[in-house]
């Protein structure tokens, strides 16, 4: 598949009012996470210079992101197909729209924009254990296709990648792109008792649906990014055709198996 997607940043079409929206949710969230957000996450942010001064050029985070992990990132008008996303995410190139939320979207959009897919995503790329997930999860993402299983795929990437949490020294912490972009998610995950809070099992996770609308009813944790490589490795390294998990459990369910996080 060749890359005919992408777009240029076109940086100089932003405008004031835009910046200062980027402003205002960079502020927000770097207050809210810290202590919240896992440290290598605020670090990629120091690293990158993603700050609140206004929305980042995707060439200046290239020049750094590449010489760190070898990725970079690529401007795309929206949600990408499926094999265009694994495609990318396997060759270290992770595909950003440019477009930013609305002022009456600021809590929550339901759709990625340019401060979910930058702020969100890129400063982990920025880890080199985390950066060798991501392709691996891409390379994984292209057999899932081949082998019609892109659901058990989906589902690990949306309670990892989207919505992870990682046991720390300082205590439960996030590194999930979904969660550190929201303002309520941020607080909630850590600190709400509706949630369950289950260590990180790679079967249990493809086989437990999600819900794009509304805070979690479940999250994952795990204890370091190695231990996230490990553990969903014999997955990645499988041909994924005769993967077959025909239970499936709603987002709510406590399976027998499950081990709570305490």
């Amino acid at each position: 598949m060749t890359f005919n997607a992408f777009l240029d940043q076109q940086w100089d079409a932003y405008t004031a009012e835009e910046h200062a929206l980027w402003r205002l949710l960079t502020a927000q969230q770097c207050t809210i996470l810290q202590g919240r957000a896992v440290q290598v996450f605020i670090d990629g942010i120091d690293f990158l210079g993603i700050s609140p001064t206004g929305i980042p050029k995707f060439n200046e985070l290239n020049l750094k992101l590449m010489e760190r992990t070898g990725w970079e990132v690529v401007a795309v008008p929206g949600l990408v197909p499926d094999e265009l996303f694994f495609e990318l995410l396997a060759n270290r190139k992770f595909p950003s729209t440019t477009f930013l939320r609305t002022p009456a979207q600021i809590d929550y959009i339901q759709e990625p924009d340019i401060f979910h897919d930058i702020f969100g995503h890129i400063p982990l790329l920025a880890h080199p254990i985390f950066a060798d997930y991501m392709q691996a999860y891409g390379r994984a993402g292209l057999k899932a296709i081949a082998a019609q299983h892109l659901e058990y795929l989906a589902r690990l990437y949306w309670y990892t990648v989207e919505f992870g949490l990682i046991q720390t020294p300082d205590g439960l912490q996030i590194y999930g792109a979904g969660i550190v972009s929201s303002k309520g998610e941020s607080v909630y995950c850590l600190e709400s008792d509706v949630p369950n809070r289950i260590w990180l099992d790679a079967e249990r996770i493809m086989k437990t649906e999600y819900i794009i609308d509304r805070y979690q009813d479940v999250y994952f944790v795990i204890e370091s990014f190695d231990d996230l490589l490990q553990k969903t490795r014999k997955v990645f390294e499988s041909d994924l055709t005769c993967l077959c998990l025909p239970e499936t459990l709603t987002p709510t369910d406590v399976f027998v198996g499950d081990q709570a996080y305490r």
